[in-house]
């Protein structure tokens, strides 16, 4: 491994899937990466909801051992009839996508009061889930535009745009010029006080679109809210949108290169939010390591290529290694170049021979690549995928291609950069997680783009996985790695997604998606040793490889929500298990949210609770960390307290805090054993 806090950028290791990425501007883009050729995502059958097919267990697995065999090696695939595999969940609940979005590709969540909302390439849904056994559908809102990435704060909606063919007025017949009024490429606002009849109140344009996005709710300015844009595709034209300029820094200090956004909204007149900044948070990274592909996918890969070269089809040298250009930008290079010359109908042999000779310039622009530059030192990452504000400790996470970022977002229009980890082992940094006190920092490797296979039995264990880092002050220390550990097939893409975290007190629990690999719960409480304590997994979504799977899986309320990229909405349950309690478990539903993004990290804070304190018993139970007579006692206070009411219940609380004080002295979890004194004596106030 060669791991790195060094101000260096990386090449995109993910080579064989950067040359799509790139050519995302003129087809569409997906998550890190780009597909072009999608065979339809579902079947044409009505839309339905199911809850029987996988096998519900009436409680977790009291084992402190994983199943074995693993079930989900193996499973029966099938669009919506695939096999299962659950451990220490529940399925609550699994619903088909409404009609309009049958074909279409699901991609993130936020929640609002009992709604979830659901991007989509196709627009957005929003789903009732008053009774999670059966959501319901609130409003199904056709508006194509990319991946739609959504962020929901009281009576707002925002919605990323970055496809070219995305239409301001939301409509379905694309845009066919290459410059035009009617494109969207940015944040769309809505209102949605009216649910049924949401508003379109304003839009942000950028030059290069909102890829994804982040809602910053600063506790600071109750007027205002800030929306970080990351927007991963080419630069437009300045006849499209003036200011618009894709020449590097050094060139043009004012590029749409290597800078951010930060857009502010005025809660009472969201038609006013504009781009307030454009912090160049980039500024002195270069290019970081990274370890391109395993031997057997570049074997294969160049078979590939030759074929594609033998049948005549059009190729590109990107960082070193040759890819085949998709279809569909080929085309549109080629009808470029038939308009250059004032002509008309199909290409000829001359443009073809043309667009040959000069598209490892078009492909050099497009990547940020320079065939002039000088040796040494190329420019570092030029844009994010994501990043995670955390308002309440004052920092966010960027997770910025080839680096991970450390930010300090005290002003939340001027975010500044406090350090950045490169990793060899990383392919393209996508997302970050805090733990709940700021203390550690997790960001995951979306190597492959999400379209690819990257959790094979021969894919290294430290590739497209999570990298997990402790913090101190402006400091990141990496301590382990955390993959997904049942390995998956080569027709499942499979690979580090997005998660957040379950607020189990106490400890650093997550729930994950890893797209066609299901969803994984790990805890990583100890840096340096993270665990899974439980999954569920389908299997294939079809016998080739197709983009399918669990874009993102999110605590919420209670719950543990899925957006399956093909077949819905799923919704779990955590079961008791040998490594959470049902006391845990309670103590977990306590933290309720009016609303959640999880790109805008909240603060977890339990009230006080006997859920509450019970878990830190169960906890200490769990590491010894007191005798278990005095576990026992401790847990028969609790319950003659509970009992009482009143002074007596006041009394005999305030009592066990005081003797837990004097516990704490020989307990080998000493700080665990202080905050169960804590909880206890929250309850003597509490009401």
């Amino acid at each position: 491994m060669s791991f790195s806090l060094s101000n260096r950028r990386h090449p995109s290791a993910m080579v064989h899937s950067l040359l799509p990425a790139a050519l995302a501007v003129i087809v569409f883009a997906v998550e890190g990466c780009a597909f072009f050729q999608l065979s339809p995502a579902v079947s044409s059958s009505p839309t339905e909801r199911s809850t029987a097919s996988a096998p519900i267990p009436a409680a977790g697995s009291l084992s402190a051992s994983a199943p074995s065999p693993d079930p989900r090696v193996g499973l029966r695939g099938g669009a919506f009839d695939a096999a299962e595999a659950v451990w220490n969940l529940r399925v609550v609940s699994k619903t088909k996508p409404s009609d309009q979005f049958l074909t279409g590709i699901n991609s993130d969540l936020a929640f609002s009061g009992n709604n979830v909302f659901q991007g989509s390439f196709n627009g957005w849904q929003v789903w009732d889930i008053s009774n999670p056994q059966q959501p319901t559908l609130r409003k199904a809102y056709v508006c194509p535009g990319s991946q739609s990435d959504v962020s929901v704060y009281r009576n707002l909606l925002f919605v990323s745009g970055e496809d070219l063919g995305a239409r301001l007025d939301c409509g379905t017949g694309g845009v066919k010029d290459t410059v035009s009024k009617d494109r969207l490429r940015g944040i769309r606002i809505f209102d949605i006080s009216d649910l049924d009849n949401p508003r379109n109140v304003g839009n942000v344009q950028t030059c290069r679109g909102s890829h994804t996005h982040s809602l910053l709710v600063d506790p600071k300015d109750p007027n205002n809210v800030y929306v970080y844009i990351s927007g991963s595709s080419g630069v437009r034209s300045p006849n499209e949108l003036a200011g618009c300029i894709d020449l590097s820094p050094d060139k043009d200090p004012n590029s749409a290169l290597f800078r951010i956004e930060v857009i502010k909204v005025p809660l009472a007149n969201p038609e006013q939010a504009a781009i307030v900044t454009t912090p160049r948070i980039f500024t002195g990274l270069t290019r970081a390591p990274s370890h391109g592909e395993t031997a057997l996918d570049k074997a294969e890969h160049q078979k590939e290529v030759a074929a594609a070269k033998a049948r005549g089809a059009f190729t590109a040298v990107i960082f070193g290694e040759e890819q085949v250009a998709p279809n569909g930008f080929i085309a549109l290079q080629l009808q470029n170049i038939v308009k250059a010359r004032n002509g008309t109908g199909a290409p000829t042999a001359a443009d073809s021979a043309t667009l040959r000779r000069e598209l490892p310039a078009i492909i050099a622009k497009m990547v940020g690549e320079d065939p002039s530059a000088k040796p040494g030192p190329r420019p570092g990452p030029n844009q994010c995928h994501d990043i995670t504000l955390y308002p309440a400790i004052n920092r966010a996470g960027g997770a910025c291609g080839g680096y991970g970022l450390l930010l300090d977002i005290t002003d939340p229009a001027r975010p500044v950069r406090m350090s950045a980890a490169a990793d060899s082992n990383f392919s393209y940094w996508h997302s970050a997680t805090f733990n709940n006190d700021g203390s550690k920092i997790l960001f995951s490797d979306e190597w492959g783009g999400g379209m690819q296979a990257k959790c094979r039995t021969t894919d290294p264990r430290e590739w497209g996985a999570d990298a997990i880092f402790t913090v101190s002050g402006s400091s990141m220390d990496f301590k382990s790695y955390y993959k997904l550990p049942a390995p998956q097939t080569r027709e499942e893409n499979c690979v580090a997604h997005n998660g957040s975290l379950i607020p189990i007190p106490g400890r650093d629990v997550m729930a994950q998606a890893w797209y066609q690999g299901g969803i994984s719960v790990f805890d990583w409480t100890d840096p340096a040793n993270p665990k899974e304590i439980a999954y569920f997994d389908r299997g294939p979504a079809d016998t080739t490889l197709k983009l399918s799977g669990s874009w993102s899986a999110y605590w919420y309320n209670g719950l543990i929500v899925s957006s399956e990229i093909t077949r819905g909405l799923d919704i779990f349950e955590l079961t008791p298990s040998a490594f959470i309690s049902q006391n845990e478990i309670d103590a977990a539903k306590t933290v309720r949210f009016d609303y959640y993004n999880t790109q805008g990290q909240q603060q977890l804070v339990w009230p006080p609770s006997f859920a509450l304190a019970r878990s830190y018993v169960d906890q200490l139970e769990r590491s010894n960390g007191l005798a278990s007579g005095r576990i026992s006692a401790v847990r028969r206070s609790l319950s003659d307290a509970e009992r009482g009411s009143g002074s007596k219940r006041q009394s005999s609380l305030s009592t066990l805090a005081v003797e837990l004080d004097r516990d704490a002295g020989g307990s080998s979890d000493a700080s665990k054993v202080r905050a169960l004194a804590e909880a206890v004596r929250s309850l003597v106030v509490a009401r």
